[in-house]
């Protein structure tokens, strides 16, 4: 589908240098006083048209009233976002989320019935035909609009109070890595949001599974926390969208889905993929720091990769043997050795079982730039 008209050039909408606030909220004190102010405060905003950063239990999303076309543009002019990538629409729990829902979307196949029913709330997001209320800010133009319900206490709460369905992609700066704190969040967007709801580290690490259940097979767009192997057993035969390694900077048409085309999740530094068997880790990420002896080196150290490596910084990834704890600090060790001024990023690449195949993904995207390949494999 081609991109909207004016699209090409990104939102119209200015972006507004504001006071970003800083909202603390315990997630596991929802109904204390200072957290009750700090979500009316955020809910307020929403409905006003403005820009609340919020957790979910993937990453921390960038929020708009997703009814408001004025509000989404502003997610785009605060992101840098280019109009023709889609947002996801995130709805509240309950007979109050079915009720936005049903005001976003046409219809529901049985596929996504049975994959709503089995994962929802949670990190699945379905791609959907759109109701006229939901502009083409939202979907860049596209039919199908993605939407779901995160399983957060926050987000829920959050959506529950602001009374409306709202539009989210990750709260960073287009194409970086993606956020999994306030501190992240801010990082990126400090004087251009309204507010960031600060509700400690999110739980996964990376985004949400993106599925179109209205093809058959079923299409999934983006590999997430909820796998491949999950969604066949529940709604049948799925494939794995696979894209077209090298695109223009700009397209001549928007994407299908979030998540897909060009370079995201990246961090500033260079990074690069080291492929091998766990016992041979080791040796190989050490080989690729001795092939950039003049950059300042840094390394995704798994837990059973042990000692120093010659010239680089390390970085404790986590244990290789468990690919949920890879996939929540990726994004947050990322952050830090940018944060430590490194050039050159070597980060292992962990087998593609369950999210293994997410945080593949994400790593190919933040690396891809035409030929960059895999010391050891690849």
């Amino acid at each position: 589908m081609s991109i909207p008209p004016g699209a090409e050039s990104g939102p119209r909408v200015e972006n507004r240098d504001v006071k970003t606030l800083r909202l603390a909220v315990d997630p596991l004190h929802l109904e204390g006083a200072g957290a009750q102010e700090a979500l009316r405060q955020a809910a307020e905003i929403l409905r006003g048209g403005g820009l609340v950063a919020f957790p979910t239990e993937t990453v921390y999303g960038l929020g708009a009233s997703a009814l408001d076309p004025t509000a989404v543009e502003r997610i785009f002019a605060a992101k840098q976002r280019p109009a023709w990538d889609p947002v996801i629409v995130h709805i509240a729990g309950g007979e109050q989320g079915r009720n936005m829902l049903a005001s976003l979307v046409t219809a529901i196949p049985e596929a996504g019935q049975r994959l709503m029913t089995a994962f929802w709330p949670g990190p699945l997001t379905l791609l959907l035909p759109r109701s006229p209320a939901v502009s083409d800010a939202v979907t860049a133009g596209r039919p199908l609009v993605g939407v779901r319900m995160p399983n957060h206490p926050v987000a829920l709460a959050l959506m529950r109070l602001a009374g409306v369905p709202v539009a989210a992609p990750s709260a960073n700066t287009f194409g970086h890595t993606s956020p999994t704190t306030a501190d992240h969040v801010l990082d990126d967007l400090d004087g251009r949001i309204d507010a960031v709801l600060d509700g400690g580290p999110t739980m996964h690490g990376v985004e949400s599974t993106v599925v179109d259940t209205s093809q058959s097979p079923i299409l999934i767009y983006r590999p997430g926390a909820v796998t491949v192997h999950q969604i066949r057993e529940i709604a049948g035969p799925a494939e794995v969208y696979h894209e077209v390694p090298v695109l223009a900077k700009t397209p001549q048409s928007s994407m299908p889905s979030p998540g897909v085309g060009l370079r995201h999740y990246a961090p500033s530094a260079r990074l690069i993929l080291v492929e091998a068997p766990l016992a041979e880790l080791r040796k190989k990420l050490a080989d690729a720091a001795s092939q950039w002896p003049k950059e300042r080196m840094g390394v995704l150290a798994p837990a059973e990769v042990a000692g120093p490596i010659p010239g680089a910084i390390l970085w404790p990834w986590g244990r290789w043997s468990v690919p949920d704890e890879l996939a929540r600090e990726l994004y947050a060790g990322l952050r830090a050795l940018d944060a430590q001024g490194c050039t050159v990023i070597l980060c292992p690449v962990p087998p593609a079982d369950g999210i293994g195949a997410a945080i593949r993904d994400r790593l190919l995207k933040a690396s891809h730039n035409g030929e960059e390949e895999m010391p050891g494999g690849g």
